[in-house]
């Protein structure tokens, strides 16, 4: 169906978060600060990872990967927002603005798939440690992180044909600070009912297959852990995953919020505060909660650091 037949509109105006001239500025140099904290951190934990050896296991493997997509993640929603904080007009034209909704829909269900992986990787390593080499293949790791890609590809594709499929005739404005499912539902001037119940059943069941996927992993390590002795195996057995968990908490969280209900619930506020939080926020906090809390990349970076320095003066 031709874009003619579904809209009367040739572009979108994003309303942004705030109509206060003081308060954009105020959050354009956050936000900004916040894009270039995601952008070394993410950047850094990849370059960490690859220049390494030791890194070269399954578990660093799959956070390299996390930290593209949360690059990636950051890359789609946030310079645009960035340049809309600072100007008037805010326009994103119809094809731009389906371009953001389809890789932001991609990223978000690869990243959960990607963490169902994570979580599955540590079952096998604290619940059957000796067989976590034979297991954790290089052909299973590498098969896990394609069907994560190609399962955010399948989905993301499904919602925004369902999307191109509603006409905009009243109105080009969305409420939001960038393209999502739940503003352009609400938008539509015709009748979203069977849309809204595709992208819910579709959503339900991405989110619901991973939190299940993980829920099993995680329900496993506790029982294993609880069955270990000594206190020491039991807080190095926790510390393995206590990154991973963390950083699951927060994405899951957010995202149940905002996804998991009718679009004509949507809330400009609570839905944008949550928007913010797992768009902008949150692929800052996962270079942080992944290195912060964990020696192996702290002494990576001790590593590194060290060399560079013994090249410096062999020079």
């Amino acid at each position: 169906m031709s874009r003619r037949n579904n809209t009367n509109v040739s572009d979108f105006i994003l309303m942004g978060l705030t109509d206060s001239e003081e308060i954009r500025l105020v959050l354009f140099n956050l936000f900004l600060l916040i894009y270039l904290i995601t952008v070394l951190g993410n950047a850094g934990m990849i370059l960490i990872i690859r220049l390494d050896l030791q890194l070269h296991t399954p578990m660093y493997f799959f956070l390299s990967h996390l930290s593209f997509l949360d690059l990636s993640y950051s890359a789609v929603i946030t310079p645009k927002t960035l340049e809309n904080l600072l100007t008037s007009t805010k326009y994103i034209s119809f094809g731009g603005c389906f371009a953001q909704l389809y890789f932001f829909v991609f990223l978000g269900v690869t990243e959960c798939f990607l963490l169902s992986s994570m979580a599955y990787d540590r079952y096998v390593a604290i619940c059957n440690p000796l067989q976590y080499p034979v297991v954790m293949s290089v052909t299973l790791c590498c098969s896990l992180i394609t069907a994560s890609y190609v399962i955010g590809f399948s989905v993301s594709f499904v919602n925004v044909l369902c999307i191109n499929t509603l006409h905009f005739c009243d109105s080009n404005v969305i409420h939001h600070f960038f393209c999502d499912t739940p503003p352009m539902l609400a938008l539509s001037c015709t009748d979203t009912h069977d849309i809204e119940i595709m992208v819910i059943a579709v959503s339900g069941a991405t989110l619901m297959v991973s939190l299940i996927t993980i829920s099993v992993s995680y329900a496993s390590i506790l029982s294993t852990i609880l069955k270990i002795i000594s206190m020491s195996g039991k807080q190095k057995a926790f510390s393995t995953c206590a990154s991973h968990l963390m950083g699951v908490t927060i994405f899951y969280s957010t995202m149940v919020f905002t996804y998991l209900k009718p679009s004509k619930s949507y809330s400009l506020g609570k839905d944008q505060v949550a928007s913010v939080f797992y768009t902008i926020v949150i692929p800052m906090l996962n270079p942080l909660i992944y290195s912060l809390r964990n020696k192996e990349v702290k002494n990576a970076l001790i590593r590194l650091m060290q060399k560079r320095e013994n090249t410096r003066h062999l020079r």
